[in-house]
């Protein structure tokens, strides 16, 4: 896996949990019809998925889910501490997805960012991500209202 001289990346483990669904929370990245634990849990399951996390000497201070269909790779939950953004360490945790879903073989990623999320929308820009022409449509299976 990639790292800088100040951000180690490897998966997660069990004793990671914690801090990260913490550092989601700070970053803005939970909504109350996600369970982050589940989220994680799920993408541990199988060797299709991974939960990414990026350590400074001191503390997790960055992640990225990275999983594939086995057609695309999409990416979820990339964050950075607020007090350590701007230090590279999100521009290192994708080329860390990016090189694990060409290590899969797989050729396309893809992501979503929520419209209100500018900053996000103009960070994926800045690393060659364009919008796609497609339209994302959604459905809960365990019978949810839809949300946002």
């Amino acid at each position: 896996m990639p790292s800088s001289s100040s951000l180690a990346i490897a998966p997660v483990t069990d004793a990671d949990i914690a801090d990260v669904v913490a550092l989601w929370q700070a970053c803005g990245l939970t909504r109350p019809w996600n369970d982050p634990s589940a989220d994680i849990a799920l993408a541990r399951r199988g060797p299709s998925s991974a939960l990414l996390v990026g350590r400074s000497p001191e503390a997790i201070v960055a992640t990225a889910m990275v999983g594939h269909d086995g057609h695309r790779g999409w990416v979820y939950y990339v964050a950075v501490d607020p007090s350590s953004q701007g230090k590279g360490f999100g521009r290192t945790m994708m080329a860390a997805v990016e090189d694990w879903l060409r290590a899969a073989g797989v050729p396309k990623l893809q992501l979503l960012v929520r419209r209100e999320n500018a900053k996000a929308g103009a960070f994926y820009q800045s690393l060659g991500y364009e919008e796609s022409t497609s339209v994302m449509l959604a459905k809960w299976l365990d019978g949810r209202e839809a949300t946002s």
